[in-house]
């Protein structure tokens, strides 16, 4: 989704400022929607084994019935589960009321007033994408934040249109999404829904002072050790014996 991401360290008090000045290639990839814990996983996979085995002679003990190979293509169609998972957002949940000349549909969650970004601002938004079809989400974060110019114009123009604060649903057509390619999960020519949630933004000259701020504390930081260190008081010159005019040979 967003092609530049930055760290979320000016929006937020739980960051240092100086993170902002870092840029995370990681936070380029999509995120995927819900992971599986494997760990947790096989801790309760074992667990059930465990139990099993502990009330098994409850019921007595009659041999197992045999297990009766099943051709792989024999699977049943909708059975398989796709990984990674991917939850399923309702169908209600994926339409708007509202459409701009764009082709763009919102449908606003929370109102908000106050002032709204420019399009080359730095936004933190919270937001959850998925497929406008079959509700398959394919994006979500509790956090990022990306410059708004950086993105599918459809993101930019929903979030354009709100205020700090407020949550809205964007319904963008693939025109104005990503069009005939694909991008990770999200299949070519795909109408996708967002649920955004604008938490706060900066404008470029407030990014360059936070850099240049951070930058100063950076060099502070960094000045030799030296510079302060106590001076050594200077060694006093020996003393010449009385009545001495030249240097002992």
């Amino acid at each position: 989704m967003p092609l530049v991401r930055l760290s979320t360290a000016a929006f937020g008090a739980e960051c240092t400022r100086r993170d902002f000045v870092h840029w995370h290639d990681a936070c380029n990839a999509p995120i995927a929607a819900a992971m599986i814990d494997h760990s947790l996983l096989n801790r309760r996979i074992g667990y059930s084994l465990a139990l099993a085995a502990m009330i098994a002679p409850t019921f007595g003990t009659a041999a197992p019935a045999p297990a009766v190979a099943v051709p792989a293509s024999a699977a049943a169609a909708g059975e398989v589960i796709d990984v990674p998972l991917q939850p399923v957002v309702a169908a209600d949940l994926r339409t708007c009321t509202a459409k701009t000349a764009s082709g763009l549909g919102t449908k606003a969650l929370r109102t908000a007033d106050g002032a709204r970004p420019a399009k080359d601002d730095f936004v933190l938004v919270k937001y959850i994408g998925y497929l406008a079809s079959t509700g398959k989400v394919f994006d979500q974060n509790a956090g990022t934040a990306f410059r708004l110019s950086g993105v599918i114009a459809g993101f930019s123009e929903g979030i354009l249109q709100m205020a700090r604060g407020s949550i809205s649903r964007l319904c963008i057509p693939a025109a104005i999404g990503y069009g005939e390619k694909s991008s990770g999960l999200i299949p070519a020519n795909s109408d996708l829904v967002f649920q955004v949630e604008l938490l706060d933004f900066k404008t470029q000259a407030e990014v360059e002072k936070i850099n240049a701020d951070a930058a100063r504390e950076a060099e502070a930081q960094a000045a030799p050790a030296a510079d302060v260190a106590p001076q050594e008081p200077a060694e006093k010159p020996a003393q010449k014996p009385a009545g001495q005019t030249k240097p002992p040979r």
